[in-house]
């Protein structure tokens, strides 16, 4: 469309007419103005600034997103739903504000167009700037304004909306002065360096070959001595940060894993730069030659017994069993909240100890090099009961291939066979016993916590009553077999 700005111009002016923002009663209008004149630093793309100007016509008139897809197009429809909340008529607008904002945290979290993130940060700065403004002036006073009164809510709201926009929008002015707004309201809540210009070196891992994957990302060798830990894209700075403070701690603490020492782009995902590892990761060389997967599978043992055996008192390292619960919480609870009563009644009965888990331990997280073994991937680093090491490694060498096989074959790189003959030698040196009923009883106490690990990532990622499903009703008979055979989950 010819003039586009313009037309969204009006097109707002005519929908907003008679409408004042809360704090200091301006006329609306002067807010998606605001927006736009922020955009404009950041771009000149003119489907982005007339999504700015209209940004809250579905949300806040009697306009609708069809109404503007019809008029303006499927992009700036698109841009403007993205910040147009889901309105819950029957309920207070209070009672339903961290449920709307949890909804649009999502899209944003979910969002691959620039766009997208350029419309959220020059809304939220807009608005942030007239929080800021106001509470210069009235202090405290300033939250009794608002629909949600509590500032610790406002906090976490804008705190998660600036991790989700950091990979892109870091580098912009915008983007600082957001994150300065923040902490002048919420002093501490950022460190002051994420208020400065911090420029990450991007890279490219075209032509780089793929060489390890586990649940945060992929491993790629990008020269002869560096590797690179890409994460997914759902993955925030803090997570990046986190693991790598994890992996010193392990260091520090005698376990052999390598230290990143930087800090990388790669597109709009992070990445985590390893140097002086030459080596290939445990996955590579069963694929390679899996007659020895009962080779690796016992010094896999090995290098767990050594972990296992590292106790530690440091309270940033997280609980293991606290995940657990968050397992049956989040999946057989939902479904079976009986069945749950017995499963947190185990699990409370887990000696909760100061030991070492590494928490994602497989084959694709560590490295053989020079006869040695190195971790890479220690983002899930915690303390507690090694069964809930064991389920982990059980589901990712025995319950995927049951699932599916080619699940196994693709995430491992070799055959369900292999994954097997692994498992058991990995039991049996970790056991230290090749006694079958040994075997046989700590198996089934991993199985147990391993299938309700799968059922309660089957429920959020899969359907809303997983119960009612084939698959579910698989992994639910299973726990509850489990369940009546297994008296306790210690070993």
């Amino acid at each position: 469309m010819k003039y586009l700005f313009e037309a969204a111009v009006i097109y707002a002016a005519v929908h907003h007419k008679g409408q004042f923002r809360k704090l200091k009663k301006k006329h609306y209008l002067l807010h998606p103005m605001e927006v736009a004149q922020i955009l404009s630093t950041m771009t000149d793309d003119e489907e982005i600034l007339a999504a700015g100007i209209l940004h809250d016509v579905a949300e806040d008139t009697k306009g609708t997103v069809a109404d503007i897809r019809r008029k303006f197009g499927k992009r700036v429809a698109m841009l403007v739903e993205s910040e147009t909340e889901k309105q819950y008529p029957g309920e207070n607008r209070e009672d339903s504000w961290k449920k709307r904002k949890e909804e649009s945290l999502q899209v944003l979290k979910d969002s691959t167009d620039k766009g997208v993130k350029m419309l959220w940060l020059a809304d939220k700065l807009a608005n942030i700037r007239s929080l800021s403004q106001v509470y210069s002036e009235e202090g405290d006073k300033l939250w009794t304004h608002l629909n949600q009164q509590d500032p610790e809510l406002h906090r976490w709201y804008y705190k998660t909306v600036a991790e989700y926009l950091e990979m892109e929008m870091n580098r912009t002015g915008a983007y600082k002065e957001l994150i300065r707004h923040i902490n002048s309201i919420w002093p501490g809540t950022f460190p002051s360096a994420k208020e400065r210009y911090r420029n990450y070196r991007t890279v490219s891992l075209d032509n780089c070959r793929l060489i390890g994957q586990g649940a945060q990302g992929e491993v790629y060798r990008y020269d002869d001595e560096l590797i690179i830990k890409v994460y997914h894209r759902k993955n925030l700075l803090r997570d990046v940060e986190r693991e790598i403070l994890m992996s010193r701690k392990a260091f520090l603490l005698g376990l052999p894993t390598a230290i990143s020492f930087g800090i990388v782009s790669v597109g709009n995902r992070y990445g985590a730069v390893y140097e002086l590892i030459h080596g290939s990761t445990v996955s590579d060389y069963i694929a390679k030659d899996p007659q020895k997967a009962d080779y690796y599978g016992k010094l896999m043992a090995e290098l767990a017994c050594r972990i296992h055996a590292t106790e530690v008192e440091d309270d940033e390292i997280p609980s293991a069993t606290d995940t657990v619960r968050t397992w049956i919480r989040n999946g057989i609870e939902q479904e079976e909240p009986v069945l749950a009563a017995r499963l947190y009644e185990m699990v409370e009965k887990i000696a909760d100890n100061r030991h070492l888990i590494h928490g994602d331990f497989h084959t694709g997280n560590v490295f053989y090099q020079d006869g040695e073994l190195f971790l890479i991937d220690l983002d899930r680093l915690s303390t507690g009961h090694p069964v809930i090491e064991l389920s982990g490694v059980y589901m990712a060498y025995v319950a995927f291939g049951e699932r599916n096989p080619s699940l196994l074959e693709n995430y491992m790189g070799f055959s369900c066979d292999a994954a097997r003959r692994y498992f058991d030698a990995f039991m049996q040196q970790y056991l230290g016993t090749t006694e079958p009923e040994r075997l046989r009883e700590v198996t089934e106490k991993a199985a147990l916590l391993c299938y309700i690990r799968m059922f309660r990532r089957f429920r959020e990622d899969g359907p809303r009553n997983p119960g009612d499903t084939e698959e579910g009703k698989i992994l639910l008979q299973k726990i509850r077999e489990l369940a009546r055979c297994v008296e306790n989950l210690d070993f």
